[in-house]
């Protein structure tokens, strides 16, 4: 067979580290620098025909562009084992040549953002336990905040290591009320400006669609493709597809829980997908300096015969704006 599948992933602080020291970009890792983000809180809603400005976009003189990539099997076990010659990576349709190609097991900063509308009264002891089950199976490095979200978004729990603390939080939620999906996220995003490590993910299990955000869906995109932050999201008893398509532009991954007895299964390989990290290093091709956001595809070909994986990756960067 050519995959094995296993869920340890190896030499990715020293690669990584040496990436940073020699000026490379890697999407994955920026930073948010704005003062606009030292809070977490959502601020006056813009008017829908304003220019919405977040963030300084990451624009920057690439040098070498990362891109972190997931590859998983159809039971939804992370594939180890691939080469760089397993991939194939274009850049607004052009096909580029890898340049770096390494794994990353590095600890994650996880914002876990958590739906406690009053849609999900008769599904909360199964949230909770799932979320509990996510936090045992995360990396002893691994830090983590909780928002949760009805009528508006509420930071609980700003950055910390100690799991009995989010377990505890999470216990004493009491649903009520209508669903900020989108402004959750977004306060979500806020606050991974407070993150002590590089790999960046938002967990989101919700129950349905937004109907109570001052933020927009194709708000939350923008800032998504800004951000550098990994969505993975469980749709608990609905398919949101909302969720789906802003956890693909992000690099992660959304999932569909028909069935709550299925939860704590589609937990762990959501875990798993989350802590498994191929990163893709190439240098992109001289271009006008005008800013504009380009699309990255990656694609792992199979042999004919062979079982369709499923690859997760970040969706493209802004270039230099003069």
């Amino acid at each position: 067979m050519l995959f094995a599948f296993v869920l340890r992933w190896r030499r990715a602080g020293r690669i990584q580290r040496e990436a940073i020291a020699m000026g490379w970009i890697v999407l994955a890792c920026a930073s948010f620098t704005s003062p606009a983000y030292a809070q977490a809180s959502i601020g006056p809603r813009v008017q829908r025909d304003a220019k919405i400005s977040h963030s300084p976009v990451i624009r920057t003189n690439v040098h070498q562009v990362f891109i972190p990539t997931t590859v998983i099997d159809p039971n939804g076990r992370p594939i180890q084992g691939l080469r760089k010659n397993d991939f194939r990576v274009l850049e607004d349709g052009i096909e580029q040549d890898l340049s770096n190609f390494f794994v990353d097991d590095g600890p994650i900063s996880i914002g876990i953002i958590l739906d406690i509308s009053g849609s999900v009264r008769n599904k909360v002891v199964e949230a909770r336990k799932a979320v509990n089950e996510f936090l045992r199976l995360s990396s002893p490095k691994d830090e983590f905040f909780l928002v949760t979200f009805k009528d508006q978004p509420e930071l609980v729990r700003p950055f910390t290591t100690k799991v009995d603390d989010i377990e505890a939080d999470i216990q004493a939620v009491q649903p009520s009320g209508w669903t900020a999906l989108y402004d959750a996220m977004v306060m979500g995003i806020h606050q991974m400006k407070r993150a002590s490590w590089n790999r960046r993910v938002l967990l989101v299990l919700s129950d349905g669609g937004d109907n109570n955000s001052r933020y927009t869906e194709a708000e939350v995109k923008n800032l998504v493709r800004e951000a550098n932050v990994r969505i993975f999201s469980i749709s608990i008893q609905s398919h949101t597809p909302a969720l789906d398509k802003l956890s693909a532009e992000s690099g992660g991954h959304g999932y569909r829980v028909p069935k709550l007895d299925e939860l704590s299964e589609a937990i762990a390989t959501l875990s798993a997908e989350a802590h498994a990290e191929y990163v893709l290093g190439y240098t992109p091709p001289q271009r006008p300096q005008d800013g504009k956001y380009h699309v990255v595809k990656v694609e792992v070909p199979q042999p004919p015969g062979e079982p369709r994986v499923h690859v997760s990756w970040r969706h493209g960067y802004y270039g230099l704006l003069e």
